[in-house]
């Protein structure tokens, strides 16, 4: 399996992984299945500034991970959001963990030292929408909880709860080397990661 740089040609296949989870899951919180050329788009801004990978096993493209702006003033620079998406049929045989991997090495050569999940919970231990495994593999990933928001998503006539994770790549110091934008690491060629699941 290839880990790489997501390409504008990849939108439709990412978007067809992300429609599951939109009109079957709770694990988004949204209600309708973006269009092609907004998602596209979203995807290349991404890219301005932090990495956007894609998986892709034997030319099929089986899940994609990306970093996004925590908060859009200067302080949080050092902070992002991550995301990831594996398609339906692939899930747990390791995709997700490979692209983890991939993303926060890159975000760590990036000077990114704060990664925060925003992840879905369901009120009850049984949900047929959304269950705690999001929750479990940031947690075996090294992520710790920081917060609980209650009752605060409401999706398919039910109400949700909403945690944050958050992991360390680096050491807070002062002076702290500047963000260096996705772009910009020194690299020859794409940056591509190989794993077995």
């Amino acid at each position: 399996m290839t880990i790489r740089t997501a390409r504008a040609e990849d939108a439709a296949a990412l978007l067809e992984i992300y429609a599951f989870y939109v009109k079957e899951t709770a694990v988004t919180f949204d209600y309708e299945v973006p269009d092609l050329e907004s998602f596209r788009t979203r995807m290349l801004r991404t890219l301005q500034t932090y990495p956007y990978l894609v998986a892709e096993d034997g030319g099929r493209l089986i899940g994609y991970a990306y970093a996004g702006t925590f908060k859009d003033r200067a302080a949080y620079d050092w902070c992002v959001e991550s995301t990831v998406y594996v398609s339906k049929k692939e899930r747990r045989k390791g995709t997700g963990r490979l692209l983890m991997d991939a993303l926060e090495e890159i975000l760590a050569r990036q000077h990114v030292l704060n990664v925060n999940a925003c992840i879905g919970i369901p009120r009850e231990d049984e949900d047929p929408y959304l269950t705690f495994d999001s929750v479990r593999f940031h947690e075996g990933r090294g992520y710790r909880p920081v917060g609980t928001f209650h009752d605060c998503g409401y999706k398919f006539g039910r109400w949700y709860h909403m945690v944050w994770m958050e992991k360390m790549l680096g050491d807070h110091m002062s002076p702290q080397p500047g963000l260096i934008p996705f772009p910009d690491l020194k690299t020859e060629g794409e940056i591509v990661f190989y794993g077995e699941r």
